[in-house]
């Protein structure tokens, strides 16, 4: 147990690089300069305080905590305030905030796939075949269908993982741009088919249909992939999140097989196609392998 006069001998940052180290009789100043200690010595710092001498500390604390009726100097330092007695609720704290990570993980992955996707995608199809693969109103349309379910992402249904996460951007980028290269193969596949087998080569504006459709199809399938570090069955989607992805898939179906605009209408046979191929290469190819990246690029950090 160190007193405030011990405070800076070299025995304190010994005990706190061990993690173990008792203070008392401190100082006010002196909580300030333990957590600025501390935090020189390369350690992310927590601290809870209830009165006007903590706020100092509270405020430089990574993580400063105002317990149940503490002072409003204290509450207006601190970084979350509890609203009930003990220490209890920090632990939901921390649970919900790396919920609200896997949830950050997930938009950014999804943001990557899906424009990784279009860019590679139209690119290498406008130098293969000498056509546009979509056209302006698909893109708008599509981006328009697909806008609802990445908002709803923010109310999905999430694990929080068991050890503190760390912001790894190239992770984040290898894994995204890795799914996203899948994505693209099975697209020009997709493409393939249509030209040999449905002959959209000669008809542009319904082969402007067929892609769209298998593009929404594929971002709607996809997310539900990109959601989990894990395989996709492991936990449940939100509410908002099945509802949005199933109006899509209506909509999206409605659409191709009616026509709007420049999009001609589809028979059964491409739509049926576009649709079971995005659905098989998303949850049985582009899923398992995503877990083995995820389990290759953690090991590799």
């Amino acid at each position: 147990m160190l007193k405030s006069e011990n405070l800076y001998k070299p025995i304190y940052f010994e005990t706190a690089d061990n993690g173990s180290a008792g203070l008392a009789e401190i100082y006010p100043e002196d909580k300030y300069n333990i957590v600025r200690a501390l935090q020189r010595k390369g350690h992310i710092v927590g601290m809870t305080g209830d009165g006007v001498n903590d706020a100092a500390a509270l405020r430089q604390a990574e993580v400063g905590i105002a317990v149940k009726d503490a002072t409003d100097v204290a509450k207006g330092a601190a970084s979350a305030v509890l609203t009930v007695e003990g220490l209890e609720p920090i632990v939901d704290m921390i649970k919900v905030g790396r919920m609200i990570y896997q949830r950050v993980v997930t938009w950014v992955l999804n943001k990557l796939v899906k424009t990784f996707q279009i860019v590679v995608f139209v690119v290498l199809a406008y130098l293969l075949t000498g056509l546009f693969s979509v056209s302006i109103f698909s893109m708008v349309l599509y981006l328009f269908l697909t806008d609802f379910v990445t908002l709803s992402l923010s109310t999905d249904r999430v694990r929080y993982s068991r050890r503190p996460d760390t912001w790894d951007v190239n992770w984040l980028v290898g894994l995204g741009i890795l799914v996203g290269v899948l994505v693209v193969v099975e697209s020009m596949l997709l493409l393939y088919v249509g030209f040999r087998f449905f002959g959209f080569g000669h008809d542009i504006n319904r082969l402007h249909t067929y892609v769209f459709s298998y593009l929404v199809f594929s971002g709607l399938f996809n997310v539900l992939i990109v959601r989990e570090r894990g395989h996709f069955w492991h936990s449940k989607p939100s509410l908002a999140l099945l509802a949005s992805v199933l109006l899509d898939l209506v909509l999206v179906v409605a659409i191709s097989l009616s026509g709007v605009y420049s999009l001609k209408a589809l028979t059964i046979a491409p739509l049926a196609f576009s649709g079971s191929w995005a659905l098989v290469a998303s949850l049985c190819v582009n899923d398992p392998i995503k877990v083995l990246l995820v389990s290759h690029l953690h090991h590799s950090k």
